[in-house]
């Protein structure tokens, strides 16, 4: 078991906090970024995104945000299985931050005193050793602010990385979010057209790796930290006992389905912090899907399946042409459908277009 005393004494970072800050620049830029306008954001949980521009409004700027951590307990499925989750903000995964190239994003991170274990992150879209990881890492009562300029557009992974066993632990138990950079001037096709989207949705996929007592059943613990032990021995497995869209199996299912109407264009941003993925739209296709969620590189088209590597993030485009409940999986069909991989679209307007799928005859008995 992980003692409050054990997860307190800090980690490997401890000593690269300390070199890094040492070897940070002279405040010369931040003289000029003070002169630069600054945008306050207020975070929103996932599949939702926070109002932004598509294409930027004038030059850079600073844009401040401010993300909580919460150490509680999530149930993950319908059988009331717990996971003793740490979480940015309370959702799984953390909130999409969205900045334009040349900004600088400005996060404010609090570790609450009602948490038992030394937290930071991990910004994959920053430019520095250890991506901040060593810049932020607070015990519980303490914050810190980090900034750094999004020099490169796309969709970047961010995490929990204290150190050690300390790092797949923290990310498979909930810490992980997406941070998306877009171009100043907008997204554009394989042509360098632009393009737009008329909804955005983060899916943000988990595996979980719940230990299991002598009878077989998921065990629940009365901490963060005192399922370390048990949950390490379950990940070095490499079998997850889960694998889940935004926290639980069914969340983006049923009501809390995402919804579209017939004619709009939705941007997915597709997330897996740890292992390798492949988003399927049933029923739809990705008009333009950057596999490897890196803008400045031209999308590829029409594909039916895309994949994500463990540790980034991408996106895909595509405009929905009939009505109806459209799933979206991890198409190995084994984790969707038996470990929970699977969410839903609704689209809504317009009407059934025949030329594009019709049944040509209703089932019948075989004719002799």
């Amino acid at each position: 078991m992980l003692t409050r005393r054990e997860a307190l004494l800090g980690s490997v970072l401890t000593a690269a906090a300390v070199a890094t800050i040492g070897a940070m620049p002279t405040a010369a830029s931040a003289k000029d970024v003070a002169g630069l306008p600054r945008e306050k954001v207020t975070l929103v949980a996932p599949p939702f995104v926070h109002a932004h521009d598509q294409v930027a409004k004038g030059g850079p700027k600073v844009v401040e945000f401010t993300m909580k951590i919460e150490e509680k307990p999530v149930v993950i499925d319908a059988d009331g299985t717990q996971l003793n989750a740490m979480t940015y903000n309370g959702s799984i995964p953390g909130p999409l931050m969205v900045v334009h190239e040349g900004d600088y994003l400005e996060l404010t991170l609090i570790n609450p005193d009602t948490n038992t274990l030394a937290h930071n992150i991990d910004f994959h879209a920053a430019t520095g050793a250890l991506g901040g990881g060593a810049l932020t890492l607070i015990n519980p009562g303490e914050q810190v602010t980090l900034r750094f300029k999004a020099t490169r557009a796309g969709t970047f992974v961010y995490h929990c990385a204290p150190g050690g066993a300390m790092i797949p632990w923290h990310v498979v138990s909930g810490m992980s979010g997406t941070v998306m950079v877009l171009p100043r001037d907008g997204l554009k096709d394989d042509k360098g057209r632009p393009v737009r989207y008329d909804r955005i949705y983060y899916v943000g996929e988990n595996d979980f790796y719940i230990p299991r007592d002598d009878q077989g059943k998921f065990k629940k613990y009365d901490s963060a930290g005192d399922n370390y032990d048990d949950t390490v021995k379950v990940m070095r497995g490499l079998i997850p006992t889960h694998v889940v869209f935004n926290g639980k199996a069914g969340s983006l299912t049923g009501e809390h389905a995402m919804k579209a109407k017939v004619g709009e264009t939705v941007l997915i941003i597709h997330s897996q912090a740890n292992r390798d993925t492949r988003p399927h739209l049933i029923g739809g296709h990705g008009d333009f899907v950057w596999e490897q969620g890196k803008f400045a590189n031209p999308p590829a088209r029409d594909l039916e399946t895309w994949f994500i590597r463990g540790g980034s993030a991408g996106a895909a485009l595509y405009t929905f042409l009939q009505p109806g409940v459209y799933a979206y999986v991890n198409h190995n069909l084994i984790e969707a459908v038996e470990l929970g991989a699977t969410a839903h679209f609704t689209v809504d307007g317009g009407s059934w277009n025949d030329d594009l799928m019709m049944q040509v005859e209703a089932p019948k008995a075989i004719a002799s």
